[in-house]
């Protein structure tokens, strides 16, 4: 077994809504190995989107322990939290959140701007990370010159370049037709395949089943955490 790139535990948020409580965690306890292939499911109001909010770091927890590639991330600050999500995660979004005036290519080079990398070192890992995801053909296209399948390619390049210990996607399908979902869902599967963690939030079970593994959660809890047979067939 690979060791823990993700682990959890008691973990804990909740939210004052107008006076109300609102506990959107309770006490979630998980482990993530690297190399995983993961999907968060629940339906509306469980928890998933919190969960996704506290393991991208963009939110910390209100009780329990967060350790991310061996770094407990829990208590850090704003600015170090920053640093940690830059460094450790690749963000995949439902809306792709691609810049429209800029090229395939340029797109992919921002996370590596805020990196302090050269501009010869950007241009050359942005190349590399279009190939991953079979775009190398349409770096220089602007995103309105591309499909939707084609941008949320652009969007897993973006999230990859960096080459981050986490690749987390949230809603990754949730814009696009069945055809190129499943097209989407391939790229996943062959990142996966050639060593990458992948953690995915979503609420179709189709989406989920291409995952090795499917955690659900309740009322935020752990409803159920599964193999998927048919992937690790």
């Amino acid at each position: 077994m690979q060791p823990d790139i993700i682990r959890i535990e008691g973990l804990e948020r909740r939210y004052d809504m107008g006076g109300e409580i609102i506990h959107a965690l309770r006490g979630v306890s998980l482990t993530i190995s690297r190399n995983e292939y993961v999907a968060i499911m629940g339906p509306s109001g469980s928890g998933k989107s919190t969960m996704m909010n506290v393991l991208g770091c963009l939110d910390t927890p209100d009780a329990g322990s967060y350790w991310l590639n061996g770094q407990e991330v829990s208590q850090l600050t704003d600015d170090a939290l920053a640093r940690v999500r830059n460094k450790e995660i690749g963000f995949v979004f439902q809306t792709f959140n691609l810049l429209p005036r800029a090229s395939a290519l340029h797109n992919v080079e921002l996370p590596l701007v805020y990196a302090g990398v050269s501009a010869s070192g950007r241009s050359e890992r942005a190349r590399q990370a279009l190939d991953r995801v079979g775009l190398g053909d349409r770096m220089h296209h602007r995103p309105n010159e591309l499909s939707g399948g084609q941008r949320q390619r652009v969007a897993i390049a973006r999230a990859l370049v960096n080459d981050p210990s986490i690749l987390l996607a949230d809603e990754p399908t949730g814009n696009l037709d069945s055809n190129t979902s499943e097209e989407i869902m391939a790229v996943f599967a062959e990142l996966h395949r050639l060593g990458q963690t992948v953690i995915m939030v979503t609420h179709e079970p189709d989406i989920a089943e291409h995952a090795e593994r499917v955690v659900t959660l309740r009322d935020g809890r752990v409803e159920s955490d599964r193999l998927n047979q048919e992937s690790a067939a």
